[in-house]
């Protein structure tokens, strides 16, 4: 993976965890050459994540839409910064600028980037490895929730290997470079559905 969009809040939490995590996640794509597609904000974990990165000296490639940058949270120190429309175009421009998704704690954006990314694999718009880095246990009702769909039927099981969660960065980061693309519902019939 050259190239990894990272999904995490614009928030910096009372718990300063979140924040370290976000920069150490930063500094520690950049040292293995990966570079980071995120945001493009200044402010929470995702500044972190910008900041660590280009501490170590990585790529960092921002997509924001024209409204956040106008609210002067656009992050200027940047290796690029794309300004994009919406944030429908900010999705798609994460797909086509990375190899992979990675989240990290966050709040509504970021689930709404994360469920996003997998219904897309779902679907067959990519074949990317969508990781979560369940940092200090919180992610564990989400993976619970998940675990419930695939088991209620929901989610088919030739999809269920789609989200790739791990505590450790180094472990989630080997299990997604392993990823092997699964049959998408575009690929399917109708008996399979």
């Amino acid at each position: 993976m050259k190239r990894i969009a990272v999904y995490c809040g614009s928030a910096s939490p009372a718990d300063t965890r979140y924040v370290e995590l976000a920069a150490q996640v930063g500094r520690q794509l950049a040292e293995r050459g990966i570079g980071v597609v995120y945001g493009g904000g200044r402010l929470g974990l995702m500044g972190a994540v910008a900041d660590g990165a280009l501490e170590a000296g990585g790529e960092v490639i921002g997509v924001i839409p024209e409204a956040l940058v106008s609210a002067e949270v656009a992050h200027t120190g940047l290796t690029r910064l794309d300004i994009v429309r919406g944030m429908h175009e900010r999705k798609q421009a994460f797909v086509e600028l990375s190899d992979g998704f990675l989240t990290l704690p966050g709040g509504v954006g970021t689930m709404d980037e994360l469920w996003e990314a997998i219904s897309w694999a779902q679907l067959g718009y990519h074949a990317k490895p969508v990781g979560v880095l369940n940092a200090f246990g919180f992610y564990d009702h989400l993976l619970a929730f998940n675990a419930r769909m695939i088991e209620t039927g929901f989610i088919r099981q030739v999809h269920a290997g789609i989200m790739i969660a791990e505590h450790e960065l180094d472990l989630l980061l080997t299990r997604m470079a392993a990823h092997e693309p699964h049959k998408p519902i575009f690929a399917m019939n109708a008996a399979d559905l």
